[in-house]
């Protein structure tokens, strides 16, 4: 396996959170649960967040305490090991809530050149 540094790992979150962006952006609720190539690709960004966010070295979390690490982690372990329990409901409520905000930090965190 190959080590990706923080760096990449960040950009590889920021990817995935703006990916899962795009391809809810416009949508209602309902039109999210009945998208399965929607649920399926969102899905899997969400598990790409949450693993790169774990591989991402325990001195440079603590230095960045605005990323909820832990919560991102649990999250994709959630995602992994329960695979005909996901709860799309939460899925839809951290789009809504929280993913505009970890882009935002994520991008400063990019754009600070911190490694």
């Amino acid at each position: 396996m190959s080590k990706r540094d923080n760096h990449l790992l960040i950009l590889d979150m920021l990817e995935s959170a703006s990916r899962i962006m795009t391809y809810t952006e416009g949508l209602s609720y309902d039109e999210f649960i009945n998208d399965q190539k929607t649920l399926d690709a969102v899905v899997r960004n969400f598990e790409i967040l949450g693993e790169a966010s774990n591989r991402v070295l325990p001195d440079f979390q603590i230095e960045n305490p605005q990323i909820p690490w832990k919560q991102l982690k649990g999250y994709r372990n959630r995602l992994i090991h329960e695979y005909f329990g996901v709860d799309y409901q939460i899925v839809w409520e951290i789009i809504q809530s929280d993913l505009d905000h970890l882009i935002e930090e994520l991008r400063e965190i990019k754009n600070s050149g911190s490694n």
